[in-house]
């Protein structure tokens, strides 16, 4: 079946409507619990005074969020302002020589943020993996960063490094953690393609200006190093048509999207009430299952907003950085599940494509995946949520592609030759049906905790058997089919189907050889 397979209007209709009307319901039932339940001795420490003169409690559960957009901002917004002053007078003056001032600048942040010993801290292990990169062995940078990035992860190693940092403060664990993580991760990159280079070796510099980037510093996202030498080195600044119009647009939509959290977290406490086991054992089964599915939704509008904001500064100074992580309310396949786009490219370039070659052998695949998620679990650090998500989600990715190689195969493959491209579509849905709640319920392990996961699970698949089930099992499908007709639509406008030739009539066109005909390029289909 191709992407472009179309279905009814009415039918497409009517799927919206039905997602509409589901999305209204559980979201009433949340908005319910969260407002009979705003005083409840539970919810004390995360729900604190709001918005009083609408009489309103907010959720500050997320500490993140509350960080960037509620106690530090006039931090975060004068450190990113400052580098964008300074960027633009360097740009304007001497444009050759901005990438030192981006280095500079940021190393004077850090400098003032933690403290000269943590600045020569990150000067050590930058030092020790350019020394690495300059043997040139690839098998070495790897195990030495990973080695390294493990004693970020691992007692005493934590501790001890941990004291380099001068000071307490509320942000202090954030940024430690935050700015020698990336550090490792940029230096390996860097490591990596000096080995790819084939004339002589980057100088140290080069590495310093790209470590010390500050908009990606603390928080990320990585940009990996041939991107970003090449972009931040190029001397013509001039900007493309209607560039800055979009990056303005893409500032507001930013401001709108954390206008429309700040709302959220004051009429519905998403975060709060799935630390309430008591609480959840008393929610219906639509509450629970649309507090989970707006649990993702809102970690990938978190992921979206704080990348952008980040991306929106990195697009001022002409670079093109990674793009935000793709909606989870237009996914299905666990190919394309992440919430940070700059660590999939990075794992995907260095490991997963390296090790996976064309994702078409199972047995190269199975490793590739194994690869990619035991570096993910050292990133994040190891412990059982995070093992368990990684298992589920390794097996995910591979449970597609063993399905993919099956359904190739005789005798489903002339079955669905045989069926028309439309109802391949909704077979192909019904399948994708469950894939999508196995994606849900295996991140809402990382994003909240293991017993929510399980409360989910069972009442999703056991209690709520049959009604729940298939209600929501229905409401799910016609989720996808609506994902897939925007697919549809997208795919029309990348690549549109050639119009007929006037001149030719319909006889001459039946009379073609088949030899003349185009043959479909099959990496323009989804793989599915």
């Amino acid at each position: 079946m191709g992407i472009k397979a179309a279905l009814p209007k009415y039918e497409i209709y009517f799927y919206n409507t039905v997602l509409c009307l589901a999305m209204l319901w559980a979201t009433s039932w949340i908005f319910e619990v969260s407002s009979s339940n705003a005083n409840r001795k539970a919810f004390k420490t995360s729900v604190k005074p709001g918005w009083s003169y609408f009489g309103r409690k907010m959720d500050t559960a997320d500490f993140e969020w509350m960080m960037w957009f509620s106690r530090f901002r006039e931090h975060i917004l004068f450190a990113l302002t400052g580098h964008v002053l300074f960027a633009k007078i360097c740009s304007m003056l001497a444009p050759q020589y901005r990438s030192l001032v981006y280095l500079v600048y940021g190393l004077l942040a850090v400098w003032t943020s933690m403290g000269w010993t943590y600045v020569s801290l990150i000067l050590s292990h930058c030092i020790l993996l350019y020394s690495i990169s300059l043997m040139k062995i690839r098998w070495v940078c790897f195990v030495t960063g990973l080695c390294t990035l493990a004693t970020f992860k691992c007692e005493p190693f934590v501790s001890w490094q941990a004291g380099f940092v001068e000071g307490d403060f509320d942000l202090r664990h954030v940024l430690f953690y935050g700015g020698c993580g990336f550090t490792i991760m940029r230096c390996m990159s860097f490591a990596l393609e000096n080995c790819e280079r084939k004339d002589g070796s980057y100088s140290i510099l080069e590495l310093l200006k790209y470590n010390f980037y500050l908009p990606f510093f603390y928080f990320g996202p990585i940009m990996t190093f041939d991107k970003f030498h090449v972009q931040a080195n190029k001397s013509d600044l001039t900007r493309k048509e209607w560039e800055m119009w979009n990056i303005r647009v893409q500032g507001l939509v930013h401001l709108g999207l954390i206008i429309v959290v700040d709302v959220l977290f004051h009429f519905m406490y998403i975060l709060t009430i799935p630390t309430d086991m008591k609480l959840l054992k008393h929610l219906s089964d639509w509450a629970l299952v649309g507090l989970a599915y707006i649990n993702l939704v809102y970690d990938w509008v978190k992921s979206a907003v704080m990348f952008g904001v980040i991306n929106t500064v990195s697009r001022l100074d002409h670079l093109d950085p990674p793009k935000p992580p793709k909606c989870i309310t237009m996914l299905y396949m666990f190919a394309e599940t992440h919430f940070d786009r700059g660590i999939n490219e990075w794992l995907c370039k260095y490991v997963y494509n390296y090790l996976g070659g064309k994702h078409d052998n199972v047995l190269e695949e199975l490793v590739a995946t194994l690869c990619t998620f035991g570096i993910t679990i050292l990133w994040l650090g190891p412990c059982q949520v995070v093992l368990l998500w990684a298992f589920f989600n390794c097996f995910g990715l591979n449970f597609e592609l063993w399905i993919a190689k099956l359904f190739i195969m005789e005798p489903f493959a002339s079955f669905e030759a045989a069926m028309s491209e439309a109802t391949s579509r909704r077979i192909r849905a019904v399948f994708s049906t469950f894939n999508f709640w196995c994606i849900v319920l295996f991140n809402i392990l990382a994003l909240n905790s293991l017993d929510f996961a399980k409360l989910v699970t069972k009442r999703l698949l056991l209690k709520g058997f049959p009604i729940t089930t298939i209600t929501v099992m229905f409401v799910t499908y016609c989720l996808i089919q609506v994902i897939k007709e925007r697919e549809r639509r997208q795919a029309l406008i990348d690549d549109p189907d050639p119009l007929p030739d006037a001149t030719s009539s319909p006889a001459d066109a039946a009379a073609a050889p088949a030899s003349a005909q185009p043959i479909a390029d099959p990496s323009k289909e989804k793989a599915e």
